[in-house]
């Protein structure tokens, strides 16, 4: 069944109304009918199966049927912060991010990013990302939406990253020189609902100066196996690593 976020709590005996570009989706695309059934999933992360009782031209009311009870999303909170990359990679993080469970991404402008951020035209392009993260996260049945920031400079990252719990950076230099404990470290202290922010760099990964600015701001370090993973790859690893050490093996 379609997922659907919708933006207003329950409240018993009342029916969720959904309009908008899911309503068009609902009506237009999958051609639903009154009497077909969805999910929907509510601010709150609580998410339910609904059964369409009535379509109108503007709105779509939905009763609840059954709630749902299994757990969706990561013990923790994980950003991921990206060196802007070239093409189409960054969505490619954001859509496969999200279904490996990231809660929010915030790109930042690196000092090797060959992208050069149009303010003009970013706009419509931070739309786009919002659409393809709110999409991955309706097809892997998530029960949030992953927060998602404009592109930052590093150092207002570096601002922003004052609010979470661990902070580490991946770094290439030190997967060369074999640290292959820090990563796991973090994983053995974090805390359930506790926020984890890991910073990548773009192609060309991050400058020794940036890698020494965030160190001197908290953050640590970290290698990521042996091999040399392309920007739109590391993310998703460590996404996977942490999913593995914190979901599959606790």
């Amino acid at each position: 069944m379609q997922r659907y976020f919708v933006g207003e709590p329950y409240h018993d005996g009342e029916w969720v109304s959904i309009s908008g570009e899911d309503h068009h989706h609902i009506v237009r695309v999958m051609r639903m009918q009154e009497g077909s059934e969805l999910f929907v999933v509510f601010p709150d992360q609580s998410s339910a199966i609904g059964k369409i009782e009535r379509i109108s031209s503007d709105a779509v009311d939905v009763s609840i049927v059954e709630w749902e009870s299994d757990k969706k999303e990561m013990p923790i909170s994980v950003t991921i912060a990206s060196g802007l990359p070239k093409g189409d990679k960054l969505e490619w993080i954001l859509q496969k991010g999200t279904e490996l469970g990231a809660s929010g991404f915030i790109p930042f402008k690196a000092e090797r990013s060959i992208v050069k951020w149009d303010e003009k035209k970013g706009k419509k392009k931070v739309e786009r990302w919002e659409k393809i993260v709110k999409e991955a996260a309706e097809q892997s049945h998530r029960t949030l939406i992953p927060d998602l920031s404009s592109p930052l400079t590093l150092k207002e990252l570096l601002v922003e990253a004052e609010g979470y719990d661990y902070k580490l950076v991946a770094y290439e230099e030190e997967s060369r020189a074999g640290e292959r404990s820090n990563l796991s470290n973090v994983l053995s202290e974090v805390k359930p609902s506790q926020r984890v922010l890991i910073l990548f760099g773009p192609e060309g990964g991050l400058t020794d100066s940036e890698v020494e600015l965030c160190k001197e701001n908290g953050f640590i370090p970290c290698g990521l196996g042996p091999r040399i993973l392309r920007a739109e790859t590391a993310p998703l690893y460590a996404l996977s690593a942490i999913s593995y050490q914190l979901e599959l093996m606790r």
